[in-house]
């Protein structure tokens, strides 16, 4: 009996074409599969520092939440402070120290810095610190920058990058930095006047619920303006039915009384004593117009 044995020809030493090729299929899809289960790791674990790094600013902020109750019934410097602020400093920081990309942590320590008597406090650091969020893309961090740097600075003109940070923050719909804007626009400081801007910031400002930004916006109504196309064209579907059918019954659309109206009855509702005094005068204007017109 021969003792060579036969192989399959599929099981050659020199593999076909076909097999060579499948060969370096499955080869590249292990490579694939490698790879994008590294880029989950990777992605997990963002996830799993991100995570960290929200308790760390959670418990941060927690304490400095005590600290704002009751700092307006003592003095700033109080020692019973200390204790809250420590845990605030502490906890930010460690939110930097997991997650370094997170312009939360950076924004609200250096709001530490730049407020608050705090163990360590540095005004130099907390500045950096607010100049990096505001470039990371913090709106929290735009606005503040750009508030601060609308204070009047010996010898040094910092208007246009106050007004820089100001619409960055507007991009990203901050009430504050929308009702500062809008002023700003309104005045005509440091940029042309445009009252059809200055709407646009204060009707927005309004819907994320400021009452300042309501109150000027009312006024502004009040006296005539007329709200922008860029902002009468994101109505809802049922407003768009109601203009059409309004149309059809020949109802005149509503009068720039009714909308400045509106605005003031937002602010009232968000507590603001202006917003009651606005509609008591509109009621007591609605009176007089209803009795020359009886009379």
């Amino acid at each position: 009996m021969s003792n060579w044995v036969c192989f399959p020809h599929w099981l050659s030493s020199k593999p076909s074409v076909s097999i060579s090729g499948s060969l370096n299929m499955f080869k590249s899809m292990v490579l694939k599969a490698t790879s994008a289960h590294k880029i989950f790791n990777q992605q997990r674990g963002l996830h799993s520092r991100n995570k960290m790094a929200m308790e760390y600013i959670a418990k941060g902020w927690n304490a400095l939440k005590e600290v704002d109750r009751v700092i307006d019934y003592c003095e700033p410097r109080d020692k019973r402070l200390i204790p809250h602020l420590k845990t605030a400093k502490e906890n930010f920081e460690m939110a930097l120290e997991v997650d370094n990309s997170n312009t939360h942590a950076r924004y609200w320590l250096s709001r530490l810095h730049l407020k608050y008597h705090v163990p360590g406090q540095c005004k130099a650091i907390g500045a950096a610190l607010l100049v990096e969020a505001a470039e990371m893309g913090d709106a929290d961090a735009q606005y503040e920058l750009g508030r601060n740097l609308r204070i009047e600075n010996e010898g040094v003109d910092t208007d246009q990058q106050a007004f820089y940070y100001l619409e960055k923050a507007s991009d990203q719909l901050h009430p504050d930095a929308l009702y500062l804007l809008g002023a700003v626009y309104l005045t005509g400081d440091c940029v042309e006047k445009d009252i059809a801007s200055a709407l646009w910031c204060f009707h927005r400002a309004s819907e994320k619920g400021h009452a300042g930004a309501a109150i000027a916006c009312g006024s502004l109504l009040i006296r005539g303006y007329e709200l922008p196309k860029s902002v009468t064209k994101f109505i809802s579907k049922n407003e768009l039915t109601g203009r059409k059918l309004r149309k059809k019954s020949g109802e005149p659309k509503p009068n720039p009384i009714q909308l400045a109206r509106e605005q003031f009855e937002n602010a009232a509702k968000l507590g603001n004593d202006l917003g009651f005094r606005w509609l008591k005068r509109l009621d007591e204007e609605e009176k007089r117009f209803l009795a020359a017109q009886n009379s």
